[in-house]
């Protein structure tokens, strides 16, 4: 038989997430709610394309980095806009674009020079980006006006086709002072400017009012994590939003024995029995993308009875504390985050990082099933 570890994907989990934050929006609006972007970046957040293209079916828009991923979403039959949050890296993808009818975001000149050398059939619609505070990607705040009036010169052109205006909150998750500033940069240098607007990401979406007041006319939100049933907050867990785990990670135990009193239990001896105990070894390592920095306390859920990981994580094999779970042998459910069990957020937070970066980082080799 195989191996036995699952990532569950449930599509109505991400559809219903999706809802979620339309209703939110819808009740913040005082007019038109904004439209929502899914974001699917990084192979859907590690769910899989197919799989969340299937569970956004109901958004507005999708937004990605990978050509390859947007391509791959419009031979599964999306029909609507596809933003690469990115953009192009070379001429040759501008062809690709305009065959597919891709939107991309302008970030840099160089972008810009291949835009005004290239010959296309179709028009691309664009958003051009501004850097107001995040120092990653967009145009510095002197600069914008300029490179926006080169994007209108291509859209005079028919090059580009409608021109919007974006940026990314850097802190939208833990300081509303710095966001405002962000916010306050963007509204100062893009005032006049015409066409879209897009600015919030799934911390700015969720934050009550914040999404109403970025702008007046035509908007576009970029949920990502929280589509996915996490949160993007340390202090708020997803549930209390209605958010919906739409990945759970399940194995199963294939070891169980008796550890004495003073005896240690995995690689480096890093736990120590401080009493005779039983002790479960669950067919998860960090080859299959459970993080090996997880620490003795991690939450794990046995036979549907929470308890915690103990010793080092190995790169098949990780063990747990079976005290609480006394009639859990070889064989029994194992939940290692999602339904079940416990949050995506509380592993990651017992790890010291975020969930995006466990569900990101399940491996290839652990078999997928969606719901």
């Amino acid at each position: 038989m195989p191996r036995p570890i699952l990532a569950t994907v449930d599509t109505s989990s991400l559809a219903h997430n999706l809802q979620i934050v339309a209703r939110r929006l819808a009740g913040d609006a005082a007019g038109v709610p904004p439209s929502i972007w899914a974001v699917m970046k990084a192979h859907g957040y590690g769910h899989g394309i197919a799989a969340a293209l299937q569970g956004f079916s109901q958004a507005d828009g999708l937004a990605m980095l990978d050509l390859d991923e947007a391509v791959r979403c419009r031979e599964l039959g999306w029909t609507g806009p596809i933003l690469l949050l990115e953009g192009f890296f070379e001429p040759a993808d501008l062809e690709v674009l305009s065959h597919y009818r891709l939107s991309t975001a302008i970030h840099c000149a160089e972008q810009l020079d291949m835009l005004e050398r290239a010959l296309l059939r179709v028009p691309l619609d664009a958003f051009v980006k501004l850097n107001t505070g995040m120092h990653r990607l967009g145009f510095q705040p002197g600069e914008y006006t300029d490179a926006f009036r080169r994007a209108q010169a291509l859209q005079s052109a028919g090059v580009l086709g409608a021109v919007g205006k974006m940026s990314h909150f850097a802190r939208a998750d833990d300081d509303a002072e710095v966001t405002r500033a962000q916010l306050d940069c963007f509204r100062t240098v893009t005032r006049g400017l015409p066409g879209a607007v897009s600015v919030c990401n799934s911390a700015a979406t969720l934050t009550p009012g914040l999404a109403a007041g970025v702008a007046d006319g035509d908007q576009w939100v970029r949920p990502g994590i929280c589509l996915y049933g996490a949160s993007p907050f340390a202090d708020q867990p997803a549930d209390s939003f209605g958010l919906r785990p739409a990945m759970t990670l399940s194995a199963r135990l294939i070891g169980v024995h008796q550890v004495p009193a003073g005896e240690s239990v995995g690689y480096g001896h890093t736990f120590r029995a401080p009493r005779a105990m039983r002790v479960g070894i669950v067919a998860c390592g960090y080859a299959d993308g459970y993080p090996r920095h997880a620490p003795t306390g991690t939450p794990v859920a046995v036979d549907g009875v929470r308890t915690r990981l103990v010793g080092r994580v190995s790169m098949d094999m990780l063990a747990v504390d079976l005290d609480p779970v006394p009639a859990a042998g070889v064989g029994a459910p194992v939940v290692l985050w999602g339904q079940g069990g416990p949050s995506v957020d509380e592993v990651a937070s017992a790890c010291g990082t975020i969930g995006y970066e466990l569900l990101c980082a399940v491996a290839p080799r652990v078999p997928r099933r969606v719901l």
